[in-house]
This record gives structure tokens, sequence and C-alpha cells, in this order.
């Protein structure tokens, strides 16, 4: 079995004490995907009767700082529905990402970092609404999103390329954001270059991992379902392993951020969970 040990994966399983007052993690609905066919996500149309992909946006709050985790649908889809962005492929996207944070009293400059899993037009669509986060983002994904995107098809520099004037750290692996161990990036390439996910320690809630796209459906994640699209099978099988090492590791939840099942048993912001 493929295990990838850490400080950081070490500092992970043994903080959840470090922190006296942990984060608050709260969800917006920020679109949805419609799929006609699933083949393209390495499964049968017969292994799963879902064909709806909920679109998830997250803020963390640490203490007096801010996370954006994921930036949901362009926002150029607000207050439309079933527009067709490919063969099959249908989007909606009711209230915005700024709406919604405008109605906790945030605006984009009140965000300190911005991290997302992964640049697929679906997670970075209010990217460039936060050119004065600080960026957090793996070195792969960064020249894949601003030096290759014409090589990653799912890739819409359009929504993100203000991003380039952003302070940034580049990343090459696991990256500890607030410096306790409660919010932690996790290297986990294969869907692309630079894929993430996200490990949380909530004080009531409990131990989470965000999925970024490691998994679509429920149903990826019992069959080890590898996309097409995917830039690497070989290092996606790896992430599937490493990931599920640190699941064992720490009795984290795997939430599939685009399960919409999943999603429909959430509070929406501005409920919490902490």
């Amino acid at each position: 079995m493929y295990i990838v040990r850490s400080v950081l994966l070490t500092l992970v399983f043994a903080a959840s004490q470090a922190w006296s007052e942990g984060p608050r993690l709260y969800v917006f609905d920020c679109g949805l995907i419609r799929n006609d066919d699933i083949t393209a996500y390495g499964l049968k149309n017969t292994d799963t009767d879902v064909r709806e992909l909920f679109v998830p946006c997250y803020l963390i709050e640490h203490g007096e700082q801010r996370l954006l985790w994921d930036g949901g649908l362009p926002l150029s889809f607000v207050g439309q529905s079933d527009v067709e962005v490919g063969e099959g492929v249908y989007v909606s996207y009711e209230v915005s990402l700024l709406d919604q944070l405008d109605a906790m009293g945030l605006a984009p400059d009140d965000i300190d970092y911005v991290a997302f899993s992964h640049f697929h037009f679906d997670h970075v669509g209010a990217g460039n609404a936060f050119v004065n986060s600080h960026l957090l983002i793996q070195k792969t994904e960064h020249e894949a999103a601003f030096e290759h995107a014409e090589e990653n098809p799912i890739f819409d520099p359009s929504v993100y390329d203000q991003l380039a004037d952003a302070e940034t750290t580049l990343l090459n692996g696991d990256h500890d954001v607030f410096g306790d161990g409660s919010v932690v990036i996790i290297s986990a390439p294969g869907h692309t270059p630079g894929h993430q996910v996200l490990y949380l320690e909530l004080a009531n809630t409990g131990r989470i991992v965000l999925s970024g796209d490691l998994y679509h459906f429920e149903k990826s994640r019992e069959l080890g379902a590898v996309p097409d699209f995917n830039t690497n099978a070989e290092q996606t099988r790896q992430s599937f392993a490493r990931v599920d090492h640190l699941l064992e590791e720490t009795g984290a939840t795997l939430w599939i951020e685009h399960s919409k099942a999943l999603a429909d048993s959430l509070n929406k912001a501005p409920a919490f969970y902490d």
C-alpha cells in the first residue's frame, strides 16, 4: 500500500488540543452541475442513478483570519439555470458567492487566504474577486494554470487570471495554514497536477477532509473510479491511498464535495460547523 508520512501529517494527528478555540467552517451553495452521461468520470451509467453534482464553496474562520476554500462556478452563470457547457453537461447557479458573503457582512477583501482544490472552472469561478487575498497553491498547479492552461481544457483563465498578481505561496506538498494543525492543505495530485484536499479539526464537529475532486460521486470512492480527464491516473490512485491513510490515522470523515446527498444534509452559511 502506498503510504506517505510527513511532519505535517504527524502534526495533524497530534494537534487536536493545540488550539484553544478551533476554526469555524461555513458551507456555501455555489451551483449545480447536471450530467446526462457519467462515463467520463470512470463510471458506467448503470453504476449509479446520481447525475447531479453539488458545487460548494467553503469559508474557514480561524480567530481573526479567514480562508476561502474553492470558489464555485464562474460568476457569469449566476441567475441562470440549465446552461449547457458541454455536450449533455448543464450548470445552474442561483446566488453568487459574493452575495452570500455580503449577507454575512463580508467582502472579498476580508478574506486573508484563498486556496482552491484545483483550477477547474467549477472550483475557481470567483477567483478574480480575491486578487487581494494570499493565494496558497501547489507549484505544479500554478504552472498548469498560469503557464499551460491551454493544455488543460477544463481550466478557464478568464475567471482566475488576475490571481497572477496576488500575493502567492507556492507549495511543494502539505501546508499548515494557521500553524497549529487545525487547517492543513494536503497534497493529492492526479486529478490535476497540483490537486489538493483540506484537513480540518473542528472542536465539536470533529475531523473532516474536504475532498476537492479526489472523488466526484459516492460510487467513485466505492469503486476507485478514475475519471478519463484526470491528469495522471497513477498519481490519482496514490492520492486515494494517501488520503485513505490520513482518514485511518486521524478518524476524520471524508466530505465528497460534489456529493449532492451530503450537501442536502448540511447546514448552509450563515450557519457553521465548529
